[in-house]
């Protein structure tokens, strides 16, 4: 549930950067995947993390 959270969090914020860097569609479109999958990622290893240390 955190990798999701933190994906949706990811490609809204980087949605919003490159609105705010003046960028088009594509532009946004590509910043928000890579953050998406960015923030995945740092989900994973959190979840991982909590895992090990509440399980």
């Amino acid at each position: 549930m955190i990798i999701l959270v933190a994906a949706l969090i990811g490609v809204a914020w980087g949605y919003v950067r490159a609105k705010r860097a003046g960028g088009n569609t594509k532009d946004r479109l590509q910043y928000a995947a890579a953050h998406g999958l960015a923030f995945a990622v740092a989900g994973l290893f959190l979840s991982i993390l909590l895992g090990h240390l509440l399980g």
